[in-house]
This record gives structure tokens, C-alpha cells and sequence, in this order.
């Protein structure tokens, strides 16, 4: 066996392999951020069918929150806009909040019944 046909066996296998994800999990972030950029869903740890059932996921969720939407007379009743699935090697859209110390103390007081 040569080393291209041993290369070109690599690169045709199935994305959900054993293989592949190890070299995926050998990849930085900025080139794990860059491939999730170009939308190159193969090179994720999913199969395309994963891929696929979290496209669909993704649009149930927008047409429920959309009906939601259009039957709430109020909009500060309107729930927030869903989040789209996590797909492999993509990072989070929005960085999840962090709270500080001083703030979580002071909600544990509040739960606690300290009003003041």
C-alpha cells in the first residue's frame, strides 16, 4: 500500500470514527473555529444524520417560538429566542454569564428571605 491510498483511506472514513475523531480532537481552537465558520459539518465529531436531526431540532424550536410568539398578546410575555444545538467543534454563540461573587451572595440572601 502506498502513502497516498493509505491517505486517501483516512480521508474517506466515516466522520463519527474512531480515526477521524481523534484527529479532530488534535486540532486547535482557532482551526476548530475556522472550520465551524466555513460549515463543514463532516468534520464534526456527529454523522450527517446527527447533523441533520439538529438542523431539524433547531427549526421546531424557531417555528415553536415563533407560534409562541404570535399567540402572546404582550411582548415582554414573549419567551426569549431558542438556542440553536451545539454542533461539534463550534463555540457557544453567546459566552454564557458569569456572576460574580458579590452577586451570587446577595441573591442567596434574597432566596433566603432576606429582603434588605
Amino acid at each position: 500500500m502506498t502513502w497516498r491510498q493509505l491517505r486517501v483511506l483516512i480521508q474517506h472514513l466515516p466522520p463519527e470514527s474512531s480515526t477521524m475523531t481523534a484527529l479532530r480532537n488534535l486540532l486547535t481552537d482557532e482551526e476548530l473555529a475556522e472550520q465551524a465558520e466555513k460549515g463543514e459539518p463532516e468534520k464534526g465529531r456527529w454523522s450527517q444524520l446527527e447533523q441533520l436531526t439538529a438542523s431539524v431540532l433547531d427549526a421546531i424550536r424557531r417555528l415553536e417560538h415563533v407560534y409562541i410568539c404570535s399567540h402572546v398578546e404582550k411582548k415582554r410575555d414573549q419567551p426569549a429566542a431558542p438556542e440553536p444545538t451545539r454542533r461539534p467543534g463550534a463555540k457557544p454563540l453567546r459566552p454564557t454569564p458569569k456572576i460574580s461573587e458579590q452577586a451570587a451572595e446577595r441573591l442567596f440572601q434574597l432566596i433566603n428571605g432576606g429582603a434588605a
